[in-house]
């Protein structure tokens, strides 16, 4: 471009992108015409990834009001399509989490809420690093397809009522850029941002009402209690701002969530739960977060329990596979290697933190260090006990699983001080600490 184009082009722009981040970097407020353009224009490739660094960077050191996030967050729904559901003649609710080790709570509870007649549109993602994604976990499952057309998701979301799928390129462009961006400039823990980042795309995706699974502790994102409680707030206020009825609980991630983390050992899991059975912190959480996406839905005394029980939710599961090619009846992929860690002494298991043993699993090749890097489904921790429990000494404490030994090594040392055996049991804090509504 010569230097008459350069000025030529830049004299059409409503706005310079260097004012909007000197307001931010001074600790204002940026007017909404002008965050709607950053935005805009960011997407548009006008605005360099250097200065939406700068910008994103400002945020974090200084915050945003709530009007300043709300605007973002219609910037970035605006920069692509919106979805709508309105047409299925069901009610739609949505669930989110915000990830830790051993979360695959959306695999039993997708079919549960669905086996009440209500419609689940869960656009899920893959794992980066420590968290594992949704998508990875169903693709142990042999024939298991995550893209699917809209007309394919709108004919499963009609015929089965749930759908749990890979979401389209088109949801929030603005989003996936920034995303990427603050992943490699160290700006990922800003509030306002992560907030906006999540909402746009749920918003986006058309569905009537959403619940939120808000972790905090070791494994999840946000270790602080009181930033997990900010994000919660922020992110339901989002919702009602844009007429998505939205609540939120806050999660206990301290520990790993059930026994099984990785791919198909958590699939594994999550069938048990939906067979009436499962560790029973990954039924009291399914349980919890699906009375309040039915509560949203408009059936709140729907018996939860009984859909497990009687066999309702595991006939949604089975058809919500198969609609997607999978075969619910086919044997899940196993590891060539595994390596067990016994108790060296008697006692309580007081302590089994959760970041270590994602970690872990992940060098155990659970989970991905970039986002090309395939999987490997069979990889990952059994575990044999949870805090609390009594151990005999030389008794499993857990099972390390890879398709290669040589993991092992790197795996162990990611575990070194994770767990601890102590004499007393540790003081239970509740799982679901609290609810959050607008």
């Amino acid at each position: 471009m010569s230097a008459e184009s350069a000025v030529s082009a830049s004299a059409v722009e409503a706005f310079d992108a260097v004012d909007v981040i000197r307001t931010k970097r001074d600790g204002g407020a940026v007017p909404e015409d002008a965050l709607r353009w950053m935005i805009d224009a960011y997407t548009r490739e006008y605005v360099a990834d250097s200065q939406m660094a700068a910008f994103a960077m400002a945020v974090l050191l200084n915050g945003m009001e709530r009007d300043e996030i709300r605007v973002m967050t219609d910037a970035m729904i605006a920069s692509g399509e919106r979805m709508s559901f309105s047409g299925l003649g069901k009610r739609t609710v949505d669930k989110h989490s915000t990830g830790g080790v051993g979360d695959k709570i959306t695999l039993p509870l997708a079919p549960l809420v669905a086996a009440f007649g209500v419609a689940v549109p869960q656009l899920s993602g893959r794992g980066l690093g420590h968290t594992g994604g949704t998508l990875d976990k169903l693709e142990s499952i042999p024939g298991w397809r995550a893209a699917l057309s809209n007309d394919e998701m709108f004919a499963q979301l009609r015929d089965v009522g749930a759908v749990i799928c890979a979401a389209g390129s088109g949801l929030a462009p603005a989003d996936k850029r920034l995303y990427a961006l603050r992943d490699v400039t160290g700006t990922v823990e800003a509030i306002p941002l992560i907030a906006s980042s999540i909402m746009s795309k749920k918003i986006a995706e058309g569905t009537e009402s959403l619940v939120l699974d808000v972790k905090f502790g070791s494994g999840a994102f946000m270790k602080d209690v009181d930033k997990a409680r900010e994000l919660a707030r922020t992110m339901v206020a989002l919702g009602a701002d844009s007429g998505v009825a939205t609540t939120a609980l806050l999660t206990d991630m301290n520990a790993p969530l059930g026994l099984a983390i990785g791919n198909a050992n958590e699939v594994r899991e999550s069938v048990e739960v939906l067979a009436g059975g499962g560790p029973a912190d990954v039924v009291e959480l399914t349980v919890a977060l699906a009375r309040e996406m039915l509560a949203l839905a408009g059936q709140p005394d729907a018996d939860v329990e009984a859909a497990l029980a009687d066999g309702r939710a595991m006939d949604v599961w089975r058809r919500m596979i198969q609609a997607q090619g999978g075969d619910p009846d086919a044997a899940l992929p196993t590891p060539r290697e595994t390596h067990t860690v016994t108790a060296p002494t008697a006692g309580v298991l007081s302590r089994l933190e959760a970041l270590p043993f994602g970690i872990a699993a992940w060098r155990l090749g659970a989970g991905r260090a970039r986002a090309q890097d395939p999987v490997i489904h069979a990889a990952g921790i059994d575990l044999h006990v949870k805090p609390g429990d009594e151990v005999a000494a030389g008794q499993p404490l857990f099972t390390l699983l890879a398709d290669d030994g040589a993991r092992f090594d790197r795996a162990l040392d990611a575990l070194h001080g994770a767990w601890e055996i102590d004499d007393d049991a540790p003081a239970a804090g509740p799982l679901v600490l609290e609810r959050i509504t607008a």
